[in-house]
């Protein structure tokens, strides 16, 4: 049973109105957020449209904003808007759809001009943007926008996409455009495709400051950005209205070989029930076998071939998948398709495939994620001379599923993270460093035969004679 003391609404209640009231009155003081929290919430209070005036002001009072938004300040930003963005969905859009539809494009209005002084390497506020991109999905159809009127307001919204804001927005907006929204769209987006960027006079270009080459270029910087949004647009649309047809048009006969984009309309080719087609894009697709192919077009080949039901096929390219990538995934998906027992012997196969890879990395990740730490154990013991210590991200977890039972494979993996921050002085990593040395330390006892290696005694002897004037690192050794 909680305490009459912990915060709870229900605890809370027993102050009554009066008292709540003053100490949200003293909570508040100094804190711009709280108020304006507070204000919006006694305007809804009032009526849905008390509520949209006051958040009508404060979208106007942040576009209007000139002061540059930090890491500092980016958190209370953020709480604005998320309580801006909450007021239009539950105070507004609820008691009228077509009102709060209205203020959320206002609210998306105010992307550009916010971005424009804000450093959002994090992110957060994007994401608060992109919320209400999905939510006007769910309001325009709460309010019966007129389809072509929404298609109109779409196109005006993706012209000012400069920063992502309203990504997806075709997608986000299918169920209330409809065939009739969708139609309307096209033929806009069509009419602009047509239609390019006209240059405009000499003596307006330098009435904005562009003057020779600076006024060319603008201009080629405006046309180029009109023909990025006309063909995404496009080819949403294509996808919205499921026709593959239309988006593979948009892209031309040489670009429609680039791996990604052949992937892409397979993808959809076979999700239309033309596998056939969709397996010729895939083979006309130009890849250098000696270098990375990209994932999606292994495995939409993969469903392709599935599709067209040339299992053997198939099975061929799975291994051939595992052998070149390593990728645990292709290689269960080649196991469950096995007959009983010919599982185990392929297995094996894989095993030693990976252990003889050219590159040690991979086939330690390989093992990590199979998992298999008797083959990592190996692997580190056998090609020690080979690790990199600067991958951490395969290190530290290889020493720590080896120190069991393998530990001087573990050290291993810890001296190469050693050696490599000392090597390099890396000095923001000597902390870690003189972590892994004091674990080696430990894992010593327990190593019964250094073989040809160094015992830890002679390997600590040396990090002194190599790297004894390093004080930052050995003062956290001794610490």
């Amino acid at each position: 049973m909680a305490s009459k003391t912990t915060l709870n609404a229900k605890n809370l209640e027993t102050l009554g109105a009066a008292r709540l009231a003053e100490l949200v009155i003293e909570i508040s003081t100094g804190s711009a957020v709280a108020k304006r929290r507070l204000r919006l919430e006694l305007a809804g209070a009032q009526s849905p449209k008390e509520a949209a005036r006051e958040v009508a002001r404060r979208l106007t009072s942040i576009a209007r904003a000139r002061s540059f938004v930090n890491w500092k300040n980016r958190k209370p930003l953020v709480t604005d808007l998320e309580s801006q963005l909450r007021a239009i969905k539950e105070q507004i859009a609820r008691d009228d759809p077509a009102e709060g539809l209205a203020l959320l494009w206002r609210f998306m209005q105010v992307a550009t001009p916010l971005f424009e002084r804000c450093d959002d390497s994090s992110g957060i506020v994007i994401e608060v943007f992109h919320d209400a991109c999905v939510l006007l999905g769910e309001i325009a159809l709460a309010a019966g926008t007129p389809p072509e009127a929404l298609a109109d307001t779409a196109i005006d919204a993706l012209r000012d996409n400069g920063y992502g804001q309203y990504d997806g927005l075709i997608a986000i907006l299918t169920p209330a455009l409809g065939e009739v929204g969708l139609a309307h769209l096209k033929q806009r987006i069509e009419t602009m495709a047509a239609t390019p960027v006209p240059v405009p006079p000499k003596g307006e270009w330098e009435a904005v400051g562009y003057g020779g080459g600076g006024a060319t270029y603008a201009h080629q910087m405006e046309e180029r950005s009109r023909q990025s949004m006309v063909g995404m647009a496009l080819k949403d649309i294509a996808d919205a209205m499921g026709d593959v047809d239309a988006f593979i048009a948009q892209y031309d006969p040489k670009t429609r070989k680039v791996p990604k984009i052949a992937a892409e309309i397979a993808a959809r080719l076979l999700a239309a029930g033309r596998a056939e087609d969709a397996l010729g894009f895939i083979e006309r697709a130009e890849v250098d076998n000696d270098r990375w192919v990209p994932r999606e077009l292994q495995d939409t080949r993969l469903e392709v071939l599935e599709a067209l039901d040339r299992k053997d096929e198939a099975q061929a390219f799975r291994w051939s998948c595992f052998e070149s990538t390593l990728n645990s995934e292709y290689l269960r998906d080649f196991l469950k398709r096995l007959p009983d027992f010919e599982d185990i012997e392929a297995e094996e196969r894989a095993m030693d495939h990976a252990a003889a890879h050219s590159r040690v990395t991979p086939a330690l990740g390989f093992f990590l994620d199979w998992p298999s730490p008797d083959r990592a154990a190996r692997l580190l013991i056998d090609r020690h001379a080979e690790i990199n210590g600067d991958h951490y991200e395969f290190l530290v977890p290889a020493a720590e599923a080896t120190s069991e039972r393998h530990p001087l494979a573990a050290t291993l993996a810890l001296r190469a993270m050693i050696d490599f921050t000392l090597l390099k002085a890396r000095s923001k990593r000597y902390g870690y460093a003189a972590q892994h040395l004091a674990e080696c330390a430990a894992l010593a006892d327990r190593i019964e035969d250094f073989d040809e290696l160094e015992t830890h005694v002679a390997y600590l002897a040396r990090l002194k004679s190599e790297h004894g004037r390093k004080y930052g690192f050995w003062s956290l050794t001794e610490a």
